[in-house]
C-alpha cells in the first residue's frame, strides 16, 4: 500500500512507498500519529531534502501570453566576436560562468525559502514556530497593495492598462474581461466576449482581446468595438507595431491587420506561416517581431517586409514568453531555462547566456525597481515568481501563489500586477525608501 508523504516544497504532494526511518511521518506532521513505535521519523521536516514536483503537462500549462512587451532593441552584442566576455550571470555565487554557459543551481527550496503549504490552505498548526514562510512574498523592496477578486477560479490570461485611462483590464478563461477602477480597486464592469479569453493587450486607447476564431478590438475612448475574423482556433498572443496588429493563433499561423485611419478599421494584411505549432508568445524589439511557439522555436520577423529572417532552435520545449531588454532578447520555456540572445557580427542571434530554473518557466517581465535598477521577474510552474537583478541574475525576492502565476503586467510608478490560476489579480509596488 502506498503511503502519502507530504513534501514541503511549493505546496505540492508526492507519494512514496514505506522505506523506514528515512521518511517523515505524515500523521506526525499533522499532529495525530498514534503508532507506537512508528516506522517513520518524528523529526524536524526542514532537514529533509525536498523532491521537485512533477511539472504540469496539461494544455493550459502550454499556453502563454506575450504580456512582457519590451521596447528595447536587439543589435550587435559588444561582448561577442572576440570582445570582452559576457557579464551575464556574474555575481551569482561560485560556479557562475560567462558566455553560453549554464549558471549555478538555485537556492534550496526548503526552510525560509519556501511557503508553508498548510498556511496556504489556512490550517498550519505550527503558527509562528513554523520553519516555513507564512507570507505571500519574500523580499524587502516591494509590497502587496491589494488583491482584486471577482474572476471565477480559472486562470488569468492577461492584464492591460490602456493609455489615458484609469482603468485596469483583466481577462480569464472564465469567458469574462473585468474592468477595475484604479483609484478604488472596485470592479466597474464585466464584459463577456462569449468565448474563453486567451490573451489581452492594450496599445494607446485600444484594447485587443484574443478569443477562439477572432480578435475583438475596443476603442476605450470612443466606446466602439470591432470584431476581426480570420483566426482558426484560440488566439494566444497579440502584439502591435507600426499600426499593425499581430495575432498568434492555435493553428500555428500569425495573422496581421493594419489600421486604416481614414476608414477607422483594421484591414487584413498577411498570414505569416512557418511555425509547426501554436504561436503562444510575442515581443517587438526595434524593427523585429519575435514569436515563440509550441514547436519549441523562436522566429524572427522583419516587420517592414513581414518575412522570417531567422529561426532560433535552442529551446527544447514550448517557448512560453519573450522579452526585449536593452540590446538583448530574453526567452523562457517549459524546458526550465531562460536564454539570453544577442546579435553577432553577421546580424544573426545567438545564445550568450543560459540560466537554469528547477521548474518550467512561464512568464517573463522586466522593469526597474524603486531605485532604477533593472529587475527580471520570472514565473515558474512551482507557483513562485522569482526576482533577478540584471545582468547578474542574483536572486533578490520571490512572490508565492496558490497556483501558477500566468500573467504579469508592469504599470506606472513602480506598480506591477500578477494574475494566477485561482482567478486572483494582485497589485504590488516597489519601495523607493532606503
Amino acid at each position: 500500500m502506498d503511503v502519502e508523504s507530504m513534501e514541503m516544497n511549493g505546496g505540492r504532494r508526492s507519494y512514496q512507498r514505506p522505506g523506514g526511518a528515512a521518511k517523515i511521518c505524515n500523521y506526525w506532521m499533522q499532529g495525530r500519529c498514534n503508532r507506537h513505535p512508528c516506522p517513520y521519523l518524528h523529526g524536524d521536516p526542514s532537514q529533509r531534502q525536498p523532491k521537485k514536483p512533477q511539472e504540469s503537462d496539461d494544455l493550459g500549462a502550454k499556453r502563454a501570453q506575450g504580456y512582457s512587451r519590451g521596447g528595447g532593441l536587439v543589435w550587435k552584442n559588444p561582448n561577442l566576436g572576440g570582445a570582452a566576455p559576457s557579464k551575464w550571470g556574474r555575481g551569482r555565487g561560485a560556479g557562475g560562468g560567462s558566455g553560453a554557459t549554464t549558471g549555478p543551481g538555485q537556492p534550496a527550496r526548503k526552510g525560509a525559502d519556501s511557503i508553508c503549504k498548510f498556511f496556504v490552505k489556512g490550517r498550519c498548526s505550527f503558527g509562528e514556530t513554523c520553519k516555513f514562510l507564512h507570507a505571500w512574498s519574500m523580499g524587502d523592496d516591494f509590497s502587496l497593495l491589494t488583491t482584486l477578486e471577482g474572476h471565477q477560479k480559472q486562470v488569468i490570461t492577461g492584464i492591460a492598462l490602456p493609455s489615458g485611462s484609469n482603468k485596469l483590464y483583466t481577462s480569464s478563461t472564465d469567458e469574462t474581461v473585468r474592468i477595475w477602477d484604479c483609484e478604488t480597486g472596485q470592479c466597474t464592469m464585466v464584459a463577456k466576449p462569449g468565448r474563453e479569453v486567451g490573451c489581452i493587450i492594450s496599445e494607446g486607447p485600444w484594447v485587443f482581446i484574443g478569443i477562439p476564431n477572432a480578435v475583438k478590438a475596443v476603442d476605450t475612448l470612443k466606446g466602439t468595438e470591432m470584431n476581426l475574423d480570420g483566426p482558426i482556433g484560440q488566439v494566444y498572443a497579440l502584439a502591435v507595431c507600426n499600426d499593425m496588429l499581430f495575432a498568434g493563433v492555435q493553428d500555428s499561423n500569425i495573422l496581421v491587420w493594419k489600421f486604416s485611419p481614414e476608414e477607422n478599421c483594421f484591414k487584413p494584411v498577411a498570414s505569416l506561416t512557418g511555425h509547426q505549432g501554436a504561436v503562444v508568445s510575442f515581443v517587438v524589439g526595434g524593427t523585429r517581431l519575435y514569436s515563440g511557439s509550441m514547436d519549441s522555436t523562436i522566429r524572427v520577423w522583419d516587420i517592414s517586409s513581414l518575412r522570417c529572417i531567422q529561426t532560433l532552435t535552442e529551446h527544447t520545449e514550448v517557448v512560453m514568453s519573450l522579452l526585449c531588454w536593452d540590446q538583448f532578447l530574453l526567452s523562457c520555456s517549459l524546458d526550465k531555462t531562460i536564454k539570453v540572445w544577442a546579435a553577432t557580427e553577421s546580424g544573426s542571434l545567438e545564445v550568450t547566456y543560459t540560466h537554469n530554473e528547477d521548474y518550467g518557466a512561464l512568464v517573463l517581465a522586466g522593469m526597474s525597481d524603486g531605485h532604477g535598477k533593472p529587475v527580471l521577474l520570472c514565473s515558474c510552474n512551482d507557483n513562485v515568481v522569482r526576482f533577478y537583478d540584471l545582468p547578474s541574475f542574483a536572486e533578490r525576492g520571490r512572490i508565492f501563489s496558490k497556483e501558477e502565476v500566468r500573467a504579469i503586467q508592469v504599470g506606472p510608478g513602480g506598480l506591477f500586477f500578477t494574475g494566477d490560476r485561482t482567478g486572483q489579480v494582485k497589485v504590488w509596488k516597489w519601495s523607493t525608501s532606503e
